[in-house]
């Protein structure tokens, strides 16, 4: 049996559920809020996101740690109108389940335009070479953040960036399509088994700024 939940730390560990009866109807859902919990998803404003709408997830109930010891500015950042801001990105459907998007820090957002690496990173890895892929935002001085992947290929599997930014083309507008593609025999991931975004984004960096283009590495135009 297998539930899908949603939580953090600061929230004594869930604050959302999938119940194991949901998810192969709703599978990547973190299903409803726990009793006495309440979530929402609130706008750059700080308005009310609409359903459907993305947003940063706040999470309001007795569940929630009363604040960080000793560290004010934490505070003031993460604590509004009685409500904690988690970081992450997401939205409510129609049903009332959630969704979970990415964390925030990883929003790109490229000639004024909001990119969610979770979304380029889904029609990434739909082509068959791909086994993996990590989306990161670069600095850009026309456009402020151009986006960016690492990729990773099944073994004996063959792709260029060419190759796969034509298969993307159809699925994404042009600002959310990569400028720099980097072929990787693997990922590198944190000790806790996640892929290591930070580590990517230097190495992306790297590439961008030696202007290499080869095999592994290719710089990509509209």
């Amino acid at each position: 049996m297998v539930a899908t939940t949603y939580g953090m730390t600061e929230t004594a560990s869930q604050m959302a559920t999938l119940l194991p009866e949901e998810v192969v109807g709703k599978p990547g859902s973190v299903g409803r809020p726990l009793l006495f919990t309440r979530l929402r998803a609130v706008g750059e404003t700080g308005e009310p996101c609409a359903v459907g709408e993305i947003g940063e997830i706040w999470v309001q109930g007795p569940i929630v740690t009363a604040g960080y010891v000793n560290n004010e500015a934490a505070n003031a950042e993460r604590f509004a109108e009685g409500w904690f801001r988690t970081g992450d990105m997401g939205y409510v459907d129609e049903d009332g389940d959630w969704w979970i998007v990415q964390r925030r820090t990883d929003l790109i957002v490229s000639g004024g335009e909001n990119v969610y690496p979770a979304e380029v990173e889904r029609v990434l890895r739909q082509h068959a070479a791909v086994a993996d892929v990590c989306v990161v935002g670069l600095p850009d001085a026309e456009w402020g953040q151009v986006v960016a992947a690492a990729v990773q290929l099944h073994p004996l599997a063959t792709l260029t960036a060419a190759e796969l930014l034509e298969f993307a083309q159809p699925q994404l507008a042009s600002y959310k399509r990569p400028r720099h593609i980097l072929f990787l025999p693997e990922l590198p991931q944190t000790a806790s088994g996640k892929i290591a975004r930070a580590e990517i984004g230097e190495m992306l960096m790297r590439n961008g700024e030696c202007g290499m283009r080869n095999e592994t590495t290719e710089r990509l135009s509209d």
